[in-house]
């Protein structure tokens, strides 16, 4: 597989004109990229080192609104800069854009030159950083699932998005005759995203009318979410180029299936897979099974990183593959938390939880924190469940609205102690600004149910 670039061979790119344009992007809280486009020129000879953004970028909404509420910049504060830091380790070409290459940049203060608590990078590092202290690697896995419609962004956007029409007529679940007829957008997506370095595994039909998965082979915490997010990007910009809109929205249409982003994790020591001990039960280590029974004890507190908006919570319905239960199971899709590889030394937990529209780095970020506090504690991990959960009257459920979640946030000592209450703070208040949003709305349904009748 190709892999990043060096700066010595960005340098020789833009001497032979292979290259001429520089994306310098950080991750905002969305998940989304947003920065500059460099001449690739400037880039080598005065860019590199570091430039500047506008720290509204880390407090804005899904609009690039400004709401207040934010005690890391504001009007008042004049919305200052930020420092953008390339990585290198994650300069990259974009094959499916003309004669581009893009790095992705750390976030620091303008002043003190100290990484900003808050960027989601930054998040994923910090949790990173505690599991390297204890000797420990965390590894991860994304699963990205969307819809890919007949329409272009423009034309669904000029439409008001209503009448949307899924590419496909049918559930396509591993259907391989439909997903042929998706191959225009489907094919350059996996070998452009091999290209740029990114290990793409393979793609397939999901179970509904025009859904994809996209899985990507698994990598250290940070460059999965590095990997998902560039992917997310390229599937919106390659079904573009097609004439067609990628939409991660979790749930599209009510009658429809939502789209999640399942997440796998495991941690290594070494070359070892600690997670795996042969003589145990599933052959799960001690400290695996104290770190998922983290994962499932904690789950409340960090569901709005899993589902960060309104429409996040809609696809969470009884026989829709989507999990309501904070309980785990062998092999069962029914559960939050899923046990995969039983019995080998693949042996990993995947979260199910949550949606297409999670922002990788706080969702990692959280995992591992929950995980780390199972660690610390040696929380014992409850017996698998079994059957048919969503009937488990029993089992634990999760925050089902993002009103609700906020709360689990706003009020989660472990996560203010593992990522500290500015930290906190600050995701509550994005929450309460899409809640605020929603809130304030008079929407179709309210207005077409209760028009006449009311």
């Amino acid at each position: 597989m190709p892999g990043p670039l060096t700066f010595d061979a960005l340098k020789a790119a833009v001497k032979d004109g292979t290259i001429d344009t520089v994306l310098v992007c950080l991750v905002d809280m969305q998940g989304r990229l947003m920065g500059k486009r460099f001449h690739a020129r400037n880039f080598i000879d005065h860019g590199w080192e570091e430039t500047h953004c506008c720290n509204y970028l880390l407090a804005t909404d899904l609009e690039m609104g400004t709401p207040e509420g934010y005690k890391a910049t504001s009007w008042a504060a004049g919305y200052g800069d930020y420092v953008m830091k390339p990585d290198f380790d994650t300069l990259r070409p974009m094959p499916w854009l003309e004669g581009t290459a893009m790095v992705l940049c750390d976030i620091l203060d303008h002043h003190s030159h100290e990484p900003v608590p808050h960027s989601p990078r930054q998040v994923l590092k910090a949790q990173i950083a505690r599991l390297e202290a204890m000797g420990l690697t965390p590894m991860m896995a994304t699963e990205l699932e969307f819809f890919l419609f007949e329409q272009s962004f423009d034309e669904i956007r000029k439409g008001g998005f209503r009448d949307l029409t899924p590419i496909s007529g049918y559930n396509e679940d591993y259907h391989i005759l439909q997903t042929t007829k998706e191959e225009a957008v489907m094919r350059p997506l996996r070998n452009h995203l091999y290209a740029a370095g990114i290990p793409v595994e393979n793609t397939k039909g999901e179970a509904e009318t025009g859904q994809e998965e996209l899985n990507i082979r698994y990598a250290d915490a940070l460059a999965c979410a590095d990997h998902h997010t560039i992917a997310k990007h390229a599937t919106k910009e390659i079904a573009w180029q097609h004439g067609h809109a990628a939409s991660f929205l979790p749930k599209w249409h009510h009658d429809k299936v939502g789209s999640a982003s399942h997440v796998h994790m495991s941690l290594w020591q070494g070359a070892t897979p600690a997670f795996f001990n042969a003589d145990a039960p599933h052959a799960m280590s001690d400290l695996m099974r104290q770190f998922c029974a983290g994962l499932i004890a904690y789950a409340p507190d960090y569901t709005v990183f899993l589902a960060p908006y309104v429409n996040s919570y809609k696809r969470f319905l009884k026989g829709t593959f989507a999990p309501t239960k904070a309980v785990w199971s062998v092999d069962n899709r029914t559960a939050g938390f899923r046990l995969c590889g039983e019995g080998t030394k693949g042996v990993r937990m995947e979260c199910r939880i949550g949606g297409s529209d999670i922002n990788p780095y706080l969702a990692q970020a959280a995992f591992l924190a929950a995980g780390i506090k199972g660690i610390e504690q040696k929380l014992e991990l409850a017996p698998a469940t079994s059957g048919d959960i969503y009937e488990d009257e029993g089992a634990r459920e999760i925050p089902a609205t993002l009103r609700a979640a906020t709360e689990t946030l706003r009020t989660s000592k472990m996560l203010r102690e593992a990522m500290g209450d500015f930290v906190v703070d600050h995701y509550v208040r994005c929450a309460e600004v899409e809640q605020e949003e929603f809130d304030r709305v008079v929407t179709d349904w309210e207005i077409a149910r209760g028009f006449e009748r009311a």
